[in-house]
């Protein structure tokens, strides 16, 4: 298990409740092992962030961006979240949802 900030956890909880139209529909797909029997958790703490989707089996991330993503400063800071991610080995996809 990767370790993760334990003050995230009831942000996380939070998140799950309040999903987006499209982490809702991806959700509906990646839940229950559908995809090729892999475990995905939704908004799951890891280090010091949350992601949307994490497959620990496939040491995978899936993130479902919306318009506020696409500012030059957020921009920056997923690349940041990214390069923090991938070097704990993990794979980051990260789709559009526009």
């Amino acid at each position: 298990m990767i370790p993760y900030r334990k003050d995230l956890k009831t942000i996380a909880r939070a998140l799950r409740t309040n999903m987006t139209d499209s982490e809702q529909a991806l959700w509906a797909r990646l839940r229950g092992k559908q995809l090729k029997e892999i475990q995905f958790y939704r908004q799951k703490p890891i280090g010091n962030v949350i992601v949307d989707f994490y497959a620990p089996k496939a040491k995978l991330v899936v993130e479902v961006d919306g318009s506020q993503h696409f500012t030059s400063d957020k921009i920056k800071r997923d690349e940041r979240r990214s390069t923090e991610l991938e070097k704990q080995g993990l794979r980051v996809l990260r789709f559009n949802n526009l």
